[in-house]
């Protein structure tokens, strides 16, 4: 079912539970065992698209060289299935129209939450360096060239092959990086 559900992503679609079931040949009984919720399902694909990106670690101590490699696996791996990251986003787009509305009733969130993270994680080596509030608004600044949204902007809007997305990305992450040690300094 997971595959069936990734095909139908990488396709464009933004597949229920009864979709996927019906497309893999499944009951939806057994489809819901597995899946409860859209949004179960949505977020197994995710996980499953973002692949090596999860276990992504580094021992290296250079914030600029840590950000810059998970940009480097990130990026690609993104862009490699974006169908599936742009059908998640609307998803959570439609949920989030849905509340404002009213009409979203008990249907669980879709829930995104890896790129904090991960960018937190990347940014580790700065603790002590910078204030624990400044560490998390660099991570927060980094989250806008580190997602879906950043193929959205670069890709869609600006028109940049990947080479120069990933080159933009980032040339930003080291402006942002430096930015927070320039604000780091001046505050102390």
């Amino acid at each position: 079912m997971l595959e069936t559900a990734i095909k139908l992503m990488q396709a464009g679609a933004t597949p229920s539970v009864s979709e996927v079931a019906e497309a893999a040949g499944v009951s939806r009984a057994t489809a819901y065992r597995y899946f409860p919720s859209q949004a179960a399902l949505v977020s197994a694909v995710v996980d499953e698209a973002l692949g090596p990106i999860l276990t992504w670690s580094t021992k290296d101590d250079d914030p600029f060289r840590r950000v810059s490699e998970l940009l480097s696996i990130g990026l690609p791996r993104i862009e490699e299935f974006e169908a599936t990251f742009k059908a998640a986003l609307k998803l959570s787009l439609d949920q989030w129209a849905r509340g404002r509305a009213g009409t979203l009733g008990e249907e669980p969130k879709f829930k995104r939450g890896h790129r904090a993270d991960l960018l937190k994680q990347a940014l580790q080596p700065l603790e002590g360096k910078l204030s624990g509030k400044d560490i998390n608004r660099l991570a927060q600044a980094l989250s806008l060239v580190f997602g879906v949204e950043t193929l959205i902007a670069l890709k869609d809007i600006w028109g940049l092959d990947s080479q120069e997305m990933q080159s933009v990305a980032q040339w930003a992450s080291r402006a942002l990086i430096r930015a927070a040690f320039e604000d780091g300094d001046r505050a102390r």
